[in-house]
C-alpha cells in the first residue's frame, strides 16, 4: 500500500470541526478522507495510506489512543497529529512516545491545523540539525533524533539521562535548534559546578546588595534565556533548597531574583539532564519525588558511545577536522588501523573522551597520518630499563635451572645431576633466585 500524494485521513466526530477542516484542506488541494468514528477510521486506513493522519482522542465508539497505538506498526512513518479536547498532557506524551508527531487541543481554529500541516513542508520529514559532535548514524541515535524532532514542536519538559560525556548537552541543543525557539537563546547551567548560593544567583539572578559582592543587579539564566531554552545539567546535584525553588519555577513558571520582590515570568522551555539515576535518588530521599515527575514528563536516554560504534568514524572525522582548523594545520589521514583501534576501545568517557584523545593527538602527533599510538599512547609498550650485569647473570641462571627442572620432571635431585652440582647447592640457588621446587 503506497501513500497518496498530499492526502489526509481525518478521524473526528465533531461535525462542525470535521466539515470545516475538510473544506479548508480541500481548498488547499489536499485529498481528504473524513471518518466520524474509530471503526470508520480504521476501515479507511486499512484501504489507504495517507501522507498525514489527524485523529481525535475521544470518539463515539472507542479511544483514538488505542486505535493509533494498535495501527502504528502498520502505518510505518506516516506523520500523526492527535486532537484532544481535554488538555491531557500525560495522554499526549504517551502518544508522542508511541510514535505520534504532534498534538493540538480543542477548541482551535482551522487555521492552526493548516499552519501545522504546512510546517511538515508537504510532509517531508524535517532535516536533522547540523552535526556538532553527537553522531546520528547509529540506530540508537536515529531513534533519539526522531524523538527530539517530535518533542521540538511542543513545550513539554524533557529529562535527558545518560553517562557522563555521552552528549546530553548536544542532544538538548538539537532539541532547541529543531523547534520554534531556535532563534532565541540556549542557556546552559552546570548544577554541579557551583555552590548552592551561587547556583541560585546564576539561575534566578540577584538584586544589588543581595549578598556580599552583589554590587549591581544581575539577571539570571532563566531571565536571559527569554523564550529560548534553559538547560539544567547535572540536576541531581541540586541541594534541598535549590530543588524547592526549581519545583516552584516549573509549577508556576515564575521566579524572583535573589534579594528581590518582583516576580519574573519564565518564558523559556526547561530541559534537564543527569548522569545519576534520579529514581534511585528519590528512593534514597536525596531528590524530591514531585520535582522528578515535573522534570521527567518525557525522559530520554542518550546511549553511551560503546553502544553505537557506527558513530565512531563520523565523530572522529568531525573532531579531526575541527581541531585541524583550530590549530591551523593540515588534517592528518586516518587509516584502517586507526578505525580498528577506535572499535577496540571501550570508551568509558564516551564522546568527551574521544574528543580529548583527538585533540591531544592533533597537538602532539607528527606527520601526515595518525597512528594508533597517537590516540592511545598508554598502549605503547614501554622499553624496560637495562639490566645490570648481576641481574642479567641471575636471569640467565634462573632460566637455565628452570629448563633443567622441566627436563627432569621437576625432580630436584635429577636436575642437580644434569647441572653437575649437589642437591643442597641447587636448593640454595633456587631459593636465592625465587624458584619453587
Amino acid at each position: 500500500m503506497t501513500a497518496t500524494p498530499r492526502s489526509v485521513v481525518l478521524i473526528e466526530d465533531d461535525a462542525v470541526l470535521g466539515e470545516s477542516l475538510q473544506q479548508r484542506l480541500t481548498l488547499e488541494g489536499v485529498e481528504t478522507r473524513w471518518a466520524r468514528s474509530a471503526r470508520e477510521g480504521e476501515a479507511i486506513l486499512r484501504r489507504h495510506r495517507p501522507s498525514l493522519i489527524v485523529c481525535d482522542i475521544r470518539l463515539p465508539d472507542g479511544n483514538g489512543e488505542e486505535l493509533l497505538t494498535r495501527l502504528m506498526p502498520e502505518l510505518g512513518g506516516t506523520p500523526i497529529i492527535v486532537v484532544t479536547a481535554f488538555g491531557d498532557v500525560a495522554q499526549a506524551v504517551r502518544l508522542l512516545r508511541a510514535g505520534a508527531d504532534d498534538y493540538v487541543e480543542k477548541p482551535f481554529p482551522a487555521q492552526l491545523l493548516i499552519d501545522k500541516l504546512a510546517s511538515y513542508a508537504s510532509w517531508v520529514p524535517p532535516q536533522a540539525p547540523r552535526s556538532d559532535g553527537a553522531g546520528w548514524r547509529s540506530p540508537a541515535m536515529q531513534t533519539l533524533r526522531r524523538h527530539l524532532l517530535k518533542l521540538a514542536r511542543v513545550d513539554t519538559t524533557v529529562l535527558l539521562g545518560g553517562e557522563s560525556g555521552a552528549g546530553k548537552e548536544v542532544a538538548a541543543r538539537h532539541l532547541h535548534e529543531a523547534g520554534p525557539r531556535a532563534a532565541a537563546p540556549f542557556m546552559a547551567v552546570n548544577c554541579a559546578a557551583l555552590p548552592a548560593d551561587l547556583l541560585e544567583s546564576q539561575i534566578f539572578g540577584h538584586e544589588r546588595g543581595a549578598f556580599t559582592g552583589a554590587l549591581d543587579r544581575q539577571p539570571g539564566m532563566a531571565e536571559r534565556a527569554g523564550d529560548g531554552t534553559l538547560f539544567l545539567d547535572e540536576v541531581a546535584e541540586l541541594g534541598p533548597a535549590s530543588q524547592a525553588k526549581l519545583l516552584r519555577l516549573l509549577q508556576e513558571r515564575r521566579f524572583t531574583r535573589l534579594g528581590g520582590r518582583e516576580e519574573q515570568k519564565l518564558g523559556a522551555r526547561i530541559v534537564a539532564a543527569s548522569n545519576a539515576d534520579l529514581r534511585a535518588r528519590v528512593a534514597e530521599g536525596r531528590f524530591r519525588e514531585d520535582l522528578y515527575y515535573r522534570l521527567a514528563v518525557v525522559e530520554l536516554t542518550v546511549p553511551p558511545l560503546r553502544q553505537r560504534p557506527e558513530d565512531l568514524g563520523e565523530l572522529a572525522a568531525h573532531f579531526l577536522q575541527h581541531f585541524a582548523s583550530a590549530l591551523g594545520r593540515e588534517e592528518p589521514q586516518m587509516g584502517a588501523e586507526i578505525f580498528d583501534a577506535l572499535m577496540a576501545h571501550e570508551w568509558p568517557g564516551n564522546v568527551r573522551e574521544l574528543r580529548n584523545r583527538i585533540e591531544r593527538a592533533m597537538v602532539l602527533s607528527e606527520g601526515p597520518r595518525l597512528q594508533p599510538g597517537d590516540l592511545f599512547p598508554e598502549r605503547q609498550p614501554r622499553e624496560a630499563p637495562p639490566l645490570s650485569l648481576s641481574e642479567a647473570r641471575d636471569a640467565a641462571e634462573r632460566e637455565h635451572i628452570r629448563r633443567m627442572l622441566t627436563r627432569s620432571g621437576n625432580r630436584v635431585g635429577d636436575a642437580a645431576q644434569l647441572l653437575g652440582i649437589s642437591r643442597t647447592t641447587l636448593w640454595e640457588r633456587m631459593k636465592r633466585l625465587g624458584l619453587k621446587g
